[in-house]
């Protein structure tokens, strides 16, 4: 309504109309925005001809002129500027490396400070000559608990067919009840990789406080299982890298003299919760495995003298000495593996395996951690309640 057409729709003629005036000033305004375009046009002309020129001035100028020194002084402290402060932002890398190095090293020292002053104190108590060894004596060490002993330690043993004492470790319980250690395995401070005489003689340390290992040697088990009347029990007590305790116990234990090789015998399993591993073991190789892996009967074997069923020579392979068969589903005497587990190709070339194992307790390719074999007069083994109470009740004395 507002463009001039009136009130009502416009006719043909009001439109034209219209148009005619409209026309003239549209025309006024393309003709001026054409005159503006032109003058653009020609202004952006004469930027690029100046642009041009620019660059071919600059071109001929730096052909034509010396490098300016102070321009060039510039750049190369710039240079210097951006490799120092790549060199300083390394060197910060470093320092803090150093300072993370030299926390840990403080903290290393602090540790050795506090061991420094417990190894002062232990120094500045008085030294002694000699380890306590209690006074009692006996035949064994139930005998010396018969006598009144109540406190396990070292003490002086003389079996009747044996010409002289020897030491012995003595572990006494509430019970009354005096086992005579034959051997102990704690950490794998000692190597069991030993000869004939030394299997024979012993080895190890014999310690008051009971932290040491040892093997008490294969003459004095001799005599101690062969002089008295009474069966023998033997009791095998196990620990695994986890502190489970296992236990196994074997009456009419005895172990025969040098000229019989040392033969292990006894006359059945006289119960525990670790198994029978002496009687042998079927591993699925071969139908023959159990025979061949038990070990009643045996002869003892060790490197320089092999007395095994085996081809080759079980005790030189699992680098220790014991009762061999073919070669055996139970050695205590074998390779210490600290953390306890190992793999076949640590395993002797007969496919058994060579470290710490019972095999009816864990398999064979599982090295146990703590191993106590220890003797007692079968008239004491239950005293106090029963084998697995007796285990209980000492079990801060020997590893189990």
């Amino acid at each position: 309504m507002n463009d001039g057409f009136g009130k009502y729709c416009p006719t043909t003629c009001g439109v034209a109309d219209y148009m005619f005036r409209y026309l003239p000033g549209v025309d006024e305004d393309l003709t001026w925005m054409q005159n503006e375009l032109e003058t653009i046009a020609n202004l952006t002309q004469g930027a690029d001809e100046t642009i041009t020129y620019m660059k071919d001035s600059a071109t001929a100028a730096q052909k034509s002129s010396q490098p300016d020194p102070y321009y060039k002084k510039s750049s190369s402290m710039l240079d210097d500027v951006l490799r120092f402060e790549k060199t300083i932002i390394a060197q910060e890398e470093q320092m803090i490396e150093l300072q993370n190095l030299i926390s840990a090293n403080e903290r290393r020292m602090g540790d050795l400070r506090k061991l420094a002053l417990q190894l002062q104190q232990k120094c500045n108590e008085p030294c002694r000559d000699t380890v306590q060894i209690q006074p009692i004596t006996g035949t064994d060490c139930q005998d010396i608990a018969n006598k009144g002993a109540t406190t396990s330690g070292l003490y002086y043993v003389k079996p009747a067919k044996a010409e002289g004492q020897f030491l012995v470790y003595c572990e006494i319980d509430a019970f009354g009840r005096g086992f005579t250690v034959i051997q102990r395995r704690r950490d794998g401070s000692v190597d069991f990789f030993k000869d004939w005489i030394q299997y024979k003689e012993g080895f190890g340390y014999l310690s008051p406080d009971d932290t040491t290992e040892f093997w008490l040697g294969n003459e004095k088990i001799h005599l101690l299982t062969t002089s008295s009347t009474l069966p023998t029990v033997l009791r095998i007590e196990l620990v695994d890298w986890e502190g489970n305790k296992r236990y196994a116990d074997y009456n009419m234990f005895r172990i025969g003299s040098e000229a019989d090789m040392y033969r292990l015998t006894y006359g059945y399993y006289f119960g525990g919760d670790a198994g029978d591993a002496f009687d042998g073991y079927d591993f699925g190789d071969d139908p023959s495995d159990k025979f061949f892996t038990s070990h009643n009967g045996m002869q003892f074997s060790t490197s320089d003298k092999d007395n095994d069923k085996y081809e080759g020579n079980c005790a030189q392979q699992d680098g220790s000495g014991w009762w061999m068969n073919k070669c055996h589903a139970a050695h205590l005497n074998g390779k210490y593996y600290q953390g306890g587990r190992y793999t076949e190709k640590d395993a002797g070339e007969h496919g058994f395996d060579n470290g710490i194992i019972w095999v009816t307790w864990h398999n064979r390719w599982y090295s146990l951690k703590e191993t106590t074999m220890k003797i007692i007069p079968l008239s004491r083994i239950a005293a106090g309640g029963g084998q697995q109470a007796g285990v209980k009740q000492f079990g801060g004395l020997g590893g189990v």
